[in-house]
């Protein structure tokens, strides 16, 4: 029962993580996203944007 909740919760926290990686490019044009994991566990996404002007 206990494994089966932890199941359970590994795959919503998945979840999770996939739908904040979908947002974060979604609201990105020019930049990069880099994503931090520790003992094989996403901690961090981190986004970097840049904002281009056009000189002419």
């Amino acid at each position: 029962m206990v494994a089966e909740a932890r199941k359970q919760s590994t795959a919503q926290l998945t979840n999770e993580i996939a739908d904040q990686i979908a947002s974060v490019l979604q609201g990105i044009r020019f930049g990069s996203i880099e994503i931090v994991i520790h003992d094989g566990k996403v901690v961090q996404i981190e986004r970097r944007e840049k904002i281009r002007f056009d000189a002419k």
